[in-house]
């Protein structure tokens, strides 16, 4: 307990300046409705979608609006778990979050990894749950299924009211007024039914007693049963909020309208003003302008666009940044971009043209955090049709990576392709669509070859013999070597074992390096991995034998050699860690061994209660689209780590 009184009314009549929201939740969750709805409750000129049709969004949206006199930059965060890394770095870059989820129990755990992020930084949220009017049951069995998900108190504010069907209007349980719903306009102020009169005090009750555990005057006036006043009640909830000590959870549909309203008068009232926000940040008052950049974006004509905070200001355009002269600050008051001569601290803005400037950097202080993408998932192996296009491709491809620091490039010289790593199956064909408007060309995707290898099954010994007269000198180095199998993992290994100098010294290195070489093809086609080879005997000649002929002579006595071997074709066994929600982990575990896998055990995920961690060793040909269905068997939920182990005979049909 802090054991210090909070003041404050609820009006906030003072300038607190430009502040900042992000809006985010599963995808279904009617997120991108809300974010239109209160764009277009602040004056902001949007064209709102059709939630019936609305295809799923993959880019963050950003507009500003002003909402009863105060400035505020809103993002519209995707849903999708594949572009999960985008939303995270936006929370970084807020005062508040709006988490958007549906009033089902059955799927607040969709809003469960986003909730633990939250807790785990301390960025102040709150909770709409949206689609009211289909609400089943009790809204408090959504409370409490989402509690389950988060660290932090969920307080109700408001007490739904059902009129002999569908929820109509509600209760809020600060103002002690009722409302009620009417499309597209402000809601209409009712009596408070009798229905719900006792309904609205115990949710009163509680909601009182989670803002007194950080409030010592408060708690007496509640043990002295002393009612508090309104302005008691929402100071408290204002600085709750601001310490990430209590989490609001408000009604409504933003389809209709409904609750946006007083969605946004709670954010006017209890959001965080971006000098609290800089301050939690380690941003102190005075000095020159800070900015984090979260976003990189190439935008046509407008060239390259950093989206950034900022934490202290003002911004003017043509300033200095880290050496770099700003080209431009750009608001989204609507879908296009305007261009202003200054940005304020406590801005989210686009700037023009900081060349050298990546996404995650603090300008004009220390670093500050920013976070880490998740270890990738999917792949895809690409190419373009001409191979003009390569120098193109490779700009490209540095600025695909720049966008989304979610998406990485390998390329394997062995196996002669370039591969897109990434968060799923719609994550990679974003980033593909575009290289090719980089490339200006089709860029043609595949599954990635797998780098088998093979080895040999049994001990051989081989002679190999060239004698070749052309006129002049001739050609000739006469081996007989011994290769024989190692154990896994024990790599390659060339051993002199030449007595009484049948072969000169001097020629011995060059059959080491011609039996190393031999071994990048073996008979089955892939590099041969953990053989010993020997030289035992051979003969030479003054003239004519030289490191060519002994080279050549060696190359051939290993691929006869290795061919009688009992070639044997080795494929990679990853690693790979699972988490799931626990009431899917037997699902999990069932796909892992329908992929050939070897379940090692699980155990509970650290920091994650109720989640699972499964720990299998599963062949890389079965790991392609291994997240697509663990994900269609989880919610979406589920997830994997993975990491070469080892190599092991094939099982399976092989290639």
């Amino acid at each position: 307990m802090s054991g210090q009184p909070n003041g404050g009314g609820m009006h906030r009549l003072q300038d607190v300046g430009p502040r900042s929201v992000a809006i985010v939740g599963p995808y279904g969750s009617g997120k991108s409705t809300v974010f239109e709805a209160l764009m277009a409750a602040g004056g902001a000129p949007i064209r709102r979608g059709d939630p019936k049709t609305r295809r799923m969004g993959t880019e963050m949206r950003l507009g500003h609006c002003t909402f009863l006199g105060d400035a505020w930059s809103i993002l519209d965060c995707p849903g999708s778990v594949e572009f999960a890394f985008e939303q995270s770095a936006a929370l970084g870059a807020v005062d508040v979050a709006v988490v958007v989820c549906e009033p089902s129990p059955a799927k607040a755990i969709l809003v469960g990894p986003l909730l633990r992020q939250l807790d785990a930084r301390k960025i102040p949220h709150l909770i709409f749950i949206n689609k009211i009017e289909t609400l089943e049951g009790r809204v408090q069995a959504t409370l409490e299924a989402l509690q389950a998900f988060s660290q932090v108190p969920l307080a109700l504010r408001q007490v739904p009211i059902r009129e002999g069907g569908p929820v109509t209007g509600y209760v809020d349980v600060v103002s002690e007024r009722a409302y009620r719903y009417r499309k597209g306009q402000p809601s209409e102020v009712i009596a408070v039914p009798a229905a719900v009169r006792a309904r609205e005090l115990e949710v009163r009750g509680v909601l009182l007693e989670r803002l007194a555990d950080h409030n010592d005057v408060l708690l007496e006036k509640l043990i002295e049963e002393i009612a508090p006043t309104s302005e008691e009640i929402y100071g408290q909830l204002r600085a709750d909020l601001a310490a990430d000590a209590v989490v609001e959870v408000l009604l409504g549909a933003a389809e209709t309208d409904n609750g946006i309203q007083r969605l946004w008068k709670t954010l006017r009232h209890d959001a965080p003003e971006a000098a609290a926000t800089a301050a939690r940040l380690g941003i102190g008052a005075g000095g020159d302008a800070v900015i984090q950049v979260f976003k990189t974006v190439y935008a046509g004509h407008t060239g390259k666009l950093s989206f950034s905070r900022i934490l202290r200001g003002p911004l003017k355009d043509g300033a200095m940044l880290g050496g770099v002269r700003l080209g431009g600050i750009y608001r989204y008051p609507g879908a296009d971009s305007v261009k202003v001569p200054q940005a304020e601290a406590g801005e989210v803005v686009a700037l023009g043209r900081l060349d050298g400037i990546a996404t995650g950097m603090t300008i004009g202080a220390a670093p500050l955090p920013f976070p880490t993408p998740a270890a990738p998932v999917y792949a895809l192996a690409i190419a373009t049709g001409d191979r003009n296009d390569d120098v193109k491709r490779a700009g490209a491809l540095r600025r695909v990576m720049e966008e989304d620091l979610s998406i990485t490039i390998s390329h394997d010289a062995t196996l002669a392709q370039t591969v897109l790593h990434g968060q799923g199956e719609m994550h990679l064909s974003v980033a593909v669509e575009r290289l090719g408007k980089g490339v200006g060309t089709k860029v043609t995707t595949l599954p990635p070859k797998i780098a088998y290898r093979e080895t040999i099954g049994k001990a051989v010994q081989q002679h190999g013999r060239l004698k070749r007269q052309t006129g002049g000198h001739g050609q000739f180095a006469d081996v007989t070597i011994d290769i024989a199998p190692r154990g896994r993992g024990e790599g390659f290994l060339f051993v002199d074992k030449i007595v009484g100098g049948v072969v000169p010294r001097n020629f011995i290195p060059s059959v080491g390096e011609a039996a190393e070489e031999a071994t990048r093809k073996g008979p089955l086609g892939n590099p041969v991995v953990d053989i010993a080879v020997s030289l035992v005997d051979g003969t030479f000649h003054a003239v004519d034998s030289s490191d060519m002929a002994f080279k050549t002579a060696t190359g051939m006595a290993m691929r006869e050699g290795m061919a009688r071997a009992e070639p044997v074709l080795l494929e990679p066994v990853d690693r790979v860690r699972v988490v799931v929600p626990s009431d899917f982990t037997p699902r999990a575990q069932r796909l892992l061994t329908g992929r050939r896998g070897q379940i090692l055990g699980f155990s509970e995920a650290p920091d994650a209660p109720g989640w699972d961690e499964i720990e299998a060793l599963v062949p890389q040909a079965e790991l392609h689209d291994l997240i697509i269905e663990l994900r269609s068997q989880t919610m979406g939920l589920g997830t994997y780590r993975r990491s070469f182990d080892h190599l092991a005979q094939t099982r399976g049909p092989g290639r």
